[in-house]
């Protein structure tokens, strides 16, 4: 229900309306909601906060992909997110050159597929590094030989799997390789006037420098839209930090093996007796049966311990912890 105005408050607006200090029409121009053209071609299903958690996720991405990829290539890899936007997918394709590097990547357990495109500068780079070169592309551009895109196809699957850490705060995926076309027209797995997002990244090789996007149909994100919003995402990381690592770190370094040794004595014997030893020799140590031997954890003296057996094997009895570790 709008505001009610007094007896007094009416009295006043109608003395300021008939002594013209208030203009009717300039008050209607005000008031007057202002419409805005609805494009059905073009529904608006991405929203600004989906597009930002989308940079987010990328920008993880694009970190991993500076770490592993030059493992593969020998060289320095510089990946940032350069924009987001949506468009139809019929835009999308239109504005690909040929041949280009279109990666069909089945996005389970979501519905359909996303698209990897790599620009083909950068794909001639990889290629020229993965064959031994200094990482240049070709002058005139061509299409791709069955090896070259093997090879490629190979380093897009390392690039498609490291997708499984960034969405895992959404979504677990376990994105598979379709397949990799090099021409726009056989990559058709959307519906051209389908809703897309593209996140752009900016990637850098040495001193070549190219364009990654990633194309994500409406219809894939379609079930995990409500999770991708800002507030979603920092509550996931939240939760995450929240939990007890105290004990996990402690299980994990309680599996860890440790080398022990226990020492029954030491020796000095020449080259000449060393070599000419033989089953049954006895050497003298310069310790006493009865005296305790002294454990190491690693390098470091640790325990003193009486020798003995369990079973059928040689064992020792910890009579002592030292608290002030001795290195060996």
């Amino acid at each position: 229900m709008g505001e009610v105005l007094s007896q007094n408050e009416i009295d006043n607006l109608l003395a300021a309306l008939s002594t013209g200090e208030l203009d009717v029409e300039q008050i209607q121009e005000d008031t007057a909601k202002q419409a805005k053209d609805y494009d059905f071609k073009r529904p608006a299903k991405f929203s600004k906060e989906h597009l930002r958690t989308l940079e987010i996720i990328y920008e993880h991405y694009g970190r991993l992909i500076s770490t592993s990829l030059p493992v593969y290539l020998r060289k320095n890899i510089q990946v940032s997110v350069a924009s987001s936007e949506t468009v139809t997918f019929s835009e999308f394709t239109n504005a690909l050159s040929n041949p280009v590097i279109l990666c069909i990547v089945n996005f389970q357990p979501l519905n359909g597929n996303i698209i990897i495109e790599l620009a083909s500068n950068i794909g001639y780079a990889m290629l020229d590094r993965m064959l031994g070169g200094q990482g240049v592309p070709l002058e005139k551009a061509r299409d791709f030989s069955e090896i070259e895109m093997s090879i490629i196809e190979k380093l897009m699957i390392i690039c498609m799997q490291l997708m499984r850490d960034p969405w895992k705060n959404v979504v677990e995926i376990n994105p598979m390789m379709e397949r990799i076309e090099t021409n726009a027209q056989f990559a058709q797995v959307i519906s051209p006037n389908d809703m897309i997002a593209i996140v752009t990244m900016n990637i850098k090789i040495g001193d070549i420098e190219g364009l990654m996007n990633i194309c994500l149909p409406y219809f894939t994100l379609e079930n995990v839209m409500d999770k991708l919003n800002t507030k979603f995402w920092y509550s996931t990381i939240k939760e995450g930090n929240e939990e007890n690592y105290e004990e996990y770190v402690d299980a994990l370094l309680r599996r860890v093996d440790v080398p022990i040794k226990a020492v029954l004595g030491r020796s000095s014997v020449t080259v000449n007796d060393f070599v000419s030893l033989q089953a049954g020799d006895i050497i003298r140590l310069d310790s006493h049966i009865d005296s305790e031997l002294r454990i190491f954890v690693g390098n470091i003296e640790k325990f003193t311990a009486l020798p003995g057996a369990n079973k059928n094997s040689y064992a020792v009895r910890v009579t002592q912890v030292l608290r002030e570790e001795k290195m060996e």
